[in-house]
């Protein structure tokens, strides 16, 4: 088959909506392509080992289960959305009833300041840490996962947060084209099945002195169908990209200021374009990398594979970038995809993991690095027992600003039927840069960066 991008010569691509039941029972009884037209290949005819195949006949299966879902989730998502803006909007249940009866319920504005999304809900929290100065080791990667939960609301919510509460200037909100629709979130929404589909799809391409890269996350950064990267293009029709608009609104701002710094994080999804924007400026040389104070990010799925690792390692090395991928516990998302048979999608460089008592330790790879692995099946259920156990501990032992609500004490409940999800939202990350303690090699690293950038 011809590839249908003319950017790249080896690739592997997963297209899921073409495969039939009878084709993913054969994906675990053969290895030959055949004619399925699910799968597209510049290499050889060939699936590969049956502990590849099943990797790929669970990437396929959960990507088809999400496409048959992608209506019935978006309409869940906008009812709970409505839900909770509605009772935060009467004061909580029973205000709701007394305001039904007296015909004054307020109806909540999705364009409203005070409109919050699924994940605003879980965690209310908007404030900066009071007790954390720009000299606490923990400052940036605090103000990062704040910022990384901002961007799944909507504009007046984030204006009103980064100028209100945080003091600070709002520059703007985006939104931008991946190829097939706007792209107007930064991490993946808990009900949007197309951005999960995304999180699973083990597709990629492999890009000329970069190394392998996930297809969908190159996509939604703004990857050009028949250039690849080029260095310039001509934007317009409505169709911005991720990658040229936030390049050129840096540049325009760091000229204004030669001392100015810039930072880039994201949660989940998001996690997965700062860091790949970064990898992109290195592939076209761009001065602002030496403006670049640091990269982190929060349950950030994996990226590319060893020689796009040891590309990007050389460009942090190089520009004295700091890069810190945060990994809560069992975060589902931080582990996929995962394909080891072909050495694919494997953490470059250290990650600070943490586990469910907030204790961090820097490792090349996060403890179960495949999520799907049956061995820590029982150490998983056990750990999210834990976790719902603590919701009703830890305001007590931190203060009142870690009390959890009912609504992520129900998401804990299911975490018990699905170890990991509750572990990828965002207030356990907070949590984490808060309470959490750095390796002392994080704090060597940390020092040798700054004395580098300063000679």
């Amino acid at each position: 088959m011809a590839c249908e991008e003319d950017f790249c010569k080896d690739y592997f691509v997963l297209k899921p909506e073409h495969a039939s039941l009878f084709d993913l029972i054969r994906i675990l009884c053969s290895s030959s392509f055949g004619e399925r037209r699910f799968v597209e290949s510049s290499g050889a005819n060939n699936l590969g080992g049956l502990g590849r195949r099943w990797l790929i006949f669970i990437s396929v299966l959960v990507q088809k289960v999400l496409i048959y879902l992608r209506k019935p989730m978006a309409w869940i998502g906008y009812v709970l959305e409505m839900w909770l803006n509605l009772l935060a909007s009467n004061g909580g249940f029973g205000l709701l009833l007394l305001n039904l009866l007296k015909g004054s319920m307020v109806k909540p504005d999705k364009s409203s300041a005070t409109f919050a999304s699924v994940v605003g809900n879980l965690d209310k929290r908007v404030e900066l840490e009071k007790n954390m100065n720009t000299s606490d080791s923990r400052y940036e990667a605090s103000l990062s996962i704040m910022a990384s939960k901002l961007s799944y609301e909507n504009e007046a919510f984030v204006q009103d947060v980064v100028a209100d509460h945080w003091k600070m200037e709002f520059y703007g909100l985006f939104n931008f084209w991946n190829g097939k629709k706007q792209l107007t979130q930064g991490g993946t929404e808990p009900f949007n099945a197309d951005q999960w589909q995304t999180d699973v799809d083990i597709s990629w391409y492999e890009l000329q002195g970069m190394g392998r890269i996930h297809g969908g996350f190159m996509k939604a950064l703004g990857l050009q169908k028949k250039t690849g990267w080029p260095k310039e293009i001509a934007q317009g029709l409505g169709r911005e990209y991720a990658y040229y608009t936030i390049r050129q609104k840096l540049r325009d701002e760091l000229n204004k200021n030669e001392k100015a710094k810039f930072m880039l994080t994201g949660h989940s999804l998001g996690g997965a374009l700062a860091i790949l924007f970064v990898a992109v400026l290195g592939l076209h040389e761009e001065g602002l990398l030496e403006r670049l104070e640091g990269v982190y990010t929060f349950g950030q799925p994996r990226v590319g594979d060893e020689k796009f690792g040891e590309f990007m390692k050389e460009k942090l090395r190089v520009y004295g970038v700091k890069y810190l991928r945060y990994v809560y516990c069992n975060d589902m998302v931080a582990r996929l995809p995962y394909d080891d048979q072909t050495l694919l999608y494997k953490h470059f460089g250290l990650c600070l993991y943490f586990n469910s008592c907030y204790k961090g330790k820097a490792m090349w790879e996060a403890p179960d690095k495949n999520y799907f692995s049956l061995l820590w099946a029982i150490p998983k259920n056990l750990n999210a027992v834990w976790e719902l156990i603590r919701t009703f501990i830890i305001p007590r032992t931190k203060g009142p600003d870690y009390k959890e609500g009912w609504f992520l004490r129900l998401l804990r409940v299911f975490g018990l039927a699905i170890p990991g999800l509750s572990a990828h939202c965002p207030p356990d990350y907070v949590n984490v840069t808060r309470l959490g303690s750095l390796p002392s090699q994080i704090l060597v690293q940390d020092l040798t960066q700054q004395r580098r950038k300063h000679y």
